[in-house]
């Protein structure tokens, strides 16, 4: 029924509504289900709901080889919307941070595929977000020009939650520390390899509490 993720917004209720499928007990036993009235509702609720979902996420969703989570956060900040990212040249898109030639050439290739065009139209026209809002990316805030490393477990943070928190406060997160990096946020269970680097770019290493003052 789904041969991509425009398919997924066509989904009617009476398509699924009694759709066998077949489950594996404790026991190894097979056994056949099928979807009910409220597993459907659920369902259809989920995908009305992904209309909400910022541009930024629904672009990483659309698997772009190459294009994980964090390349997307920044290609949707130096492109707001899908339609100016379509338009990138092949030079734009090497501008942005942290895309190189293999990223700026899959994005690319990506968008010369009439087939991916479509499914992008038809995700439009099922209303998603496909152009940042106001608010989406922080123009101000107290770490804005800042670039932070996270590694390590923390307490008040999941390490997905803790990167969020820095960007709704202007700042940046990268995966490897440079010269370029101002802090690496260390909780628990640090990547010695990352300490041995942060100590010999003197890089501060600040703690979770130490990050708490920073953005008050």
């Amino acid at each position: 029924m789904l041969r991509n993720a425009a398919d997924i917004y066509d989904l009617t209720p009476e398509q699924l509504t009694g759709l066998e499928f077949e489950t594996t007990d404790e026991t190894g036993e097979k056994k056949k289900r099928s979807l009910q009235q409220k597993s459907v509702a659920n369902l259809m609720d989920g995908i009305k709901a992904s209309e909400n979902i910022p541009f930024a996420r629904v672009l990483f969703a659309l698997g772009i080889r190459f294009v994980g989570e964090t390349v997307a956060k920044k290609l949707s900040r130096q492109f707001p919307s899908i339609d100016a990212l379509r338009q990138a040249s092949f030079e734009a898109l090497l501008e942005t941070e942290e895309v190189g030639e293999k990223i700026a050439r899959s994005v690319r290739d990506w968008f010369d595929d009439p087939g991916n065009v479509q499914v992008v139209e038809r995700l439009r026209a099922a209303g998603l977000q496909l152009a940042s809002q106001e608010g989406d990316v922080p123009a101000t805030g107290v770490l804005v020009g800042k670039i932070f490393v996270v590694s390590g477990v923390f307490t008040r943070f999941s390490r997905d939650g803790i990167k969020e928190s820095i960007e709704a406060h202007g700042g940046k997160v990268s995966g490897s520390i440079s010269k370029k990096t101002d802090y690496v946020i260390a909780g628990e269970n640090m990547g010695p390899e990352k300490k041995k680097k942060a100590e010999q770019l003197g890089v501060p290493v600040i703690s979770e509490s130490d990050y708490l003052q920073m953005i008050g």
